[in-house]
């Protein structure tokens, strides 16, 4: 009789504990901290993606790169590795899905070098327009280009403005700071001309993909501007930069050190970390793009 009663008292006791971690597993799962998520867009799950949406406030970026020619001593897609290197790190920071590696950009100027690859000024602008779309289907309804490669420089403003041709229910931001100016301190910088392929992107590719950079190849070629042509201020051409700088090299890469790297590099995630922030507190953007459709549709009726 003792061992029965004994044993319906153990299966009792076994019920209540079993029913009180169930009544606790939702609390504890709730007071639960969020869990790691990647920012790479082709990392995350279906799932994970709808979750990653939410957490970034439809904030996206979209790393801009190109595939070119970076002196002898850099791999071809410096900037597309760059920009990815600091636009990750900046998006852990805070917040944000980053989109796969992007290099349909501008580079006209290097088709002469081996490893370019140079699509169409229509392409350009369609594929860019389609990309954004599609980003914005998925829930991006803030997207940052994050601008990586110099030949961009006017390609992204035009098509920044662009938006403004037809309704969008998303919003374009361009952030083109790639390297911190010398008033912002860091190690000293020996490179006068330090551009393409020189101290600074040497430097940061040191840090980016260390194993890449070939530095001993730096001085094969000359990085030195050639001051082919002469033609007075204001004055513009597109064959400028092949005049200047033939090698597709500008700077001298031998003299860059990873400590500048470091430095460089911190100050670019640091960069695009607050624009980040700025963008995901931006409300107005949105408003006055809306209100200036409407407008756009009877131009007539607008208040002068």
């Amino acid at each position: 009789m003792h061992t029965f009663i004994g044993r319906r008292h153990r299966r009792a006791m076994l019920i209540l504990s079993a029913l009180a971690l169930f009544c606790l597993a939702p609390r504890a799962r709730a007071q639960a901290p969020q869990q790691p998520l990647s920012v790479q867009w082709e990392d995350l799950t279906g799932p994970d993606f709808i979750t990653a949406i939410q957490r970034a406030q439809g904030t996206c970026l979209l790393p801009f790169g190109i595939l070119e020619k970076h002196g002898a001593h850099l791999p071809i897609g410096t900037d597309l590795i760059d920009v990815r290197y600091a636009a990750i790190h900046a998006a852990e920071k805070n917040y944000a899905v980053v989109f796969p590696a992007y290099y349909f950009g501008q580079i006209f100027e290097a088709r002469h070098q081996p490893g370019t690859v140079a699509y169409s000024a229509q392409l350009q602008l369609d594929l860019l327009q389609e990309t954004t779309d599609e980003m914005a289907r998925n829930g991006c309804k803030k997207i940052l280009i994050v601008n990586g490669h110099g030949g961009n420089e006017h390609l992204l403003p035009y098509f920044a403005q662009s938006q403004l041709a037809k309704p969008h229910d998303y919003v374009v931001y361009v952030f083109d700071q790639r390297t911190p100016p010398r008033s912002a301190g860091g190690p000293p910088r020996h490179d006068a001309i330090d551009a393409h392929a020189g101290e600074s992107e040497t430097a940061k590719m040191m840090v980016a993909a260390p194993n890449l950079v070939h530095q001993d190849h730096a001085t094969e070629e000359s990085g030195a501007d050639q001051h082919r042509l002469n033609l007075p201020d204001g004055v513009y051409t597109g064959i400028w930069w092949y005049a200047r700088f033939p090698n597709h090299y500008a700077g001298d890469g031998s003299v860059a050190t990873r400590e500048l790297g470091e430095f460089q590099m911190n100050w670019w995630i640091g960069a695009i970390d607050n624009t980040i922030a700025a963008i995901k507190a931006d409300d107005e953007s949105f408003k006055l793009q809306n209100q200036f459709y409407e407008e756009a549709t009877r131009p007539l009726d607008t208040k002068q």
